[in-house]
């Protein structure tokens, strides 16, 4: 089939590159010059494609809307982000639906894997296409919603080995789509009833990890107030085979800290409360408060105190920064008096000083303070010695996931603290 991707971020590129290598034509458009001219020369700066995994398909990739009517099938991959309160931002996806429209012809599928509220895709979505278009949804062109259930930087759970769930306005829309991504997904198609069933199981399946992990957290803030450590804790609860092991940490990202609040957007809509829902995001958005008043608090007084962040982005082995809790850390750090320096394998020096922060090392040191709040691979693999030439022989070195040896750490006499 021709297939158009549009969006060419961490959802559309493997997409796209799926559907490519499976013997479709694809046609890659992103509003991002910089973003095309990168994938043209065999680059992804995300990360999730390898330089031979670009060559190895043929993409058509362009700014140019008007490569869309020479589709038959054009899947939306654009990102749903949420606005300073909190709210469904819709506006991309809008924008991105009536670019689509303006190209739309008698035919044509148009399916959407953004992460929306029940309703998005026939309620807002449709429109926008029929008004650009001229078209009647239904009759000229049909919806079909197939969400993405990407994980940045995960090499082992990829496009093909995940089951798609799918669903269409009409039966024979639902059979083309199941045809197409069952070309792709190795692992099966779930068909599921309607749109906005499939919506809905998008929006939960996120959610359901933001409490998974709030629960966590809570325990977490529990242990540290008994004095016993969460990690024992945890590896004594997972000896039963029933016990769903999550770990404390930050949630940040540009899925589980932001899909529950759709699902909260639309219960408002219905005059409903999400009681679970709500504190669960409370909690979790109140951790890198905790965690910098933990460290400010190991420090005794912070004024003047060097402190080495390492880790920026929001989750370990990736470049993703979006919606990065690690930012507010730095911040509150900061505030409280300490000189904060901070490290990324992911981000360059001058990537660091462009967002207004001071780039540092651990050949840097020695500091006051060690804080490993994304234990990259580089981090994880760093050995004792490093640890004891980067900071002071009385240094507090915090360690958020509880990923190095505390025992090794203490017994030359550094302060080890962990979530």
């Amino acid at each position: 089939m021709r297939v158009a991707v549009v969006g060419l971020g961490y959802v559309g590129l493997p997409l796209a590159h799926a559907f490519a290598k499976a013997g479709h034509e694809v046609f890659g458009y992103d509003i991002a010059e910089a973003r095309i001219r990168e994938l043209q020369e065999g680059r992804d700066r995300t990360g999730e494609l390898s330089a031979e995994q670009l060559r190895e398909v043929r993409i058509t990739y362009t700014t140019d809307p008007r490569i869309l009517e020479q589709a038959e099938v054009i899947v939306i991959a654009i990102p749903t982000p949420v606005d300073e309160q909190n709210r469904p931002d819709l506006r991309l996806l809008m924008q991105g639906a009536e670019t689509v429209g303006k190209h739309l012809r008698k035919g044509h599928i148009i399916v959407l894997e953004s992460t929306v509220y029940p309703g998005v895709t026939e309620e807002i979505c449709g429109p926008i296409l029929e008004r650009a278009s001229g078209l009647r949804c239904g009759v000229d062109f049909t919806l079909g919603y197939a969400p993405e259930r990407m994980n940045p930087g995960d090499k082992e759970h990829t496009v093909d080995k995940i089951v798609k769930v799918v669903a269409a306005q009409d039966p024979n829309t639902l059979d083309v789509l199941c045809t197409l991504y069952g070309s792709i997904v190795k692992a099966g198609i779930h068909r599921a009833p309607s749109i906005k069933v499939a919506e809905m199981a998008k929006a939960i399946e996120n959610a359901q990890r933001d409490l998974n992990i709030a629960y966590v957290n809570e325990v977490a803030l529990l242990c540290h107030t008994l004095g016993i450590a969460t990690k024992d804790v945890l590896a004594a609860a997972a000896t039963k085979w029933n016990f769903l092991r999550f770990s404390p940490g930050l949630v940040g990202g540009h899925c589980i800290g932001v899909d529950p609040y759709y699902l909260v957007e639309k219960a408002r809509q219905l005059g409903m409360h999400t009681h679970i829902i709500n504190a669960g995001r409370a909690l979790n958005d109140e951790m890198a408060g905790y965690v910098a008043g933990e460290i400010l608090d190991a420090l005794g007084s912070a004024h003047g105190k060097r402190v080495l962040v390492l880790g920026l982005t929001f989750k370990e082995d990736v470049p993703d920064t979006r919606n990065s809790k690690a930012f507010e850390v730095v911040a509150t750090l900061a505030r409280g008096g300490c000189g904060v320096e901070v490290a990324d394998p992911y981000l360059s020096e001058n990537d660091i000083r462009t967002r207004g922060l001071t780039p540092g090392s651990l050949e840097h040191g020695p500091y006051d303070a060690l804080v490993l709040l994304v234990p990259h691979r580089q981090y994880r693999n760093l050995s004792l010695p490093q640890l004891l030439a980067a900071t002071k022989e009385d240094a507090l070195i915090y360690d958020l996931k509880s990923t190095l040896e505390h025992r090794s750490i203490e017994e030359t006499g550094r302060v080890y603290r962990a979530l």
